[in-house]
């Protein structure tokens, strides 16, 4: 299990550039790279949706079509933190930013972006694109 914590979010002009932490708090004894960790977000009115995620195996990453070539997520194991870079943001990418952990039972398992795949939630970060 991990408790998860956000930061990085603001208000940002469109074109310009955040970078969001995810600091994890590993309390089950396994080490962060056992762990597939996902960014989700979640704009008003609307579903929670995958934008990221990192596989903890083999480090694969896979993206939304929507933020492919501008989001990067990165992991850094040693520091129990996982990134998401965001260049070139757009109004529509406003939402609300989750990241979220599973340790998958088949631990060779890769990533995915669905919100059932995960079991631990950060409490989220505004990220709000706006002139």
């Amino acid at each position: 299990q991990l408790q998860l914590v956000e930061s990085g979010g603001g208000l940002v002009q469109p074109g310009g550039s955040l970078r969001l932490s995810c600091v994890a708090s590993v309390t089950s004894g396994f080490t962060l790279d056992r762990y597939n960790i996902g960014w989700f977000r979640q704009a008003p009115g609307k579903e929670r949706k995958g934008v990221s995620c990192s596989s903890g195996s083999d480090g694969s990453r896979y993206y939304a079509d929507s933020v492919k070539g501008r989001f990067t997520i990165t992991r850094d194991n040693a520091k129990n933190t996982v990134y998401l870079q965001m260049n070139s943001l757009k109004p529509e990418d406003t939402a609300v930013y989750y990241c979220a952990s599973i340790a998958p039972f088949i631990p060779t398992s890769r990533c995915a972006l669905d919100t059932g795949d995960y079991d631990d939630w950060g409490q989220g970060t505004q990220v709000t694109v706006s002139s």
